[in-house]
């Protein structure tokens, strides 16, 4: 018990005094995860939106891709970047392998089914509402995604922190393509597996408390965002 409280106690000495390895470690962690998902929503977002908007043969099939996708098992996403990155693979010769650039593609490719899913029901309830009146207006498809996506703007920003939440937690990807490598690729959750693995529990420590306190700000995020989105209905 006196050595738990001893590491917590270092844990909290090192998020106040802003100790360099672990504010490196956050930084490089909100830039892998930023990254990831800000590409996510822009591939995620206006696919999920033609999905919504759309009727087609095998819509159904696809609708239950993207729900299966937003299950994908993170070692595994892991394991197929690392195949196409590695020496062997038909990317090897970009030399991305152990790099945050590979960590990016993996939770970018994590998180994409997730923003797709998710903006797709947000949409497509929202365009529900509105299909009359595009179709008075003539819109062509272009144009109604740039509108209920404008529209539903709120409600989107919470898919784009779900996301973001789900990439900052991940571990298993990352680790396999980034390696986990001091001062290049070590990221909090890597850290703390690692550094917990060691017995160094002051380090790990910390950076759960600071990936906590990311979690509950995304989560605050999130229900400030939906009562903003209530509002805006309803204004």
């Amino acid at each position: 018990m006196q050595d738990f409280s001893e590491a917590f106690r270092l844990a909290l000495s090192l998020v106040f005094s802003g100790d360099s390895d672990l504010v490196e470690i956050v930084a490089l962690s909100l830039q892998v995860s930023l990254t990831a998902t800000a590409l996510a929503c822009i591939i995620g977002l206006p696919l999920g939106a033609l999905v919504a908007i759309t009727r087609f043969p095998g819509r159904n099939a696809v609708l239950i891709l993207f729900n299966a996708l937003m299950g994908l098992p993170p070692v595994v996403v892991g394991l197929f970047v690392y195949l196409h990155l590695s020496r062997a693979g038909p990317l090897g010769f970009l030399g991305l392998l152990y790099t945050p650039t590979a960590m990016i593609i993996a939770q970018t490719i994590l998180i994409t089914p997730i923003v797709m899913a998710l903006s797709r029901q947000v949409l497509e309830d929202l365009n529900a509402e509105y299909s009359e009146q595009f179709r008075s207006l003539v819109l062509s498809r272009w144009q109604q995604v740039r509108a209920l996506i404008w529209d539903a703007r709120f409600s989107l920003m919470t898919v784009g922190l779900a996301g973001f939440g789900r990439a900052v937690a991940e571990v298993g990807a990352v680790m396999i393509v980034g390696g986990n490598i001091d001062h290049l690729t070590r990221v909090m959750t890597t850290a703390i597996a690692l550094e917990t693995s060691k017995g160094d529990l002051a380090l790990a420590l910390a950076l759960g408390l600071v990936l906590m306190v990311i979690a509950l700000g995304v989560n605050a995020m999130v229900q400030s965002l939906r009562m903003t989105a209530v509002r805006h209905a309803y204004a």
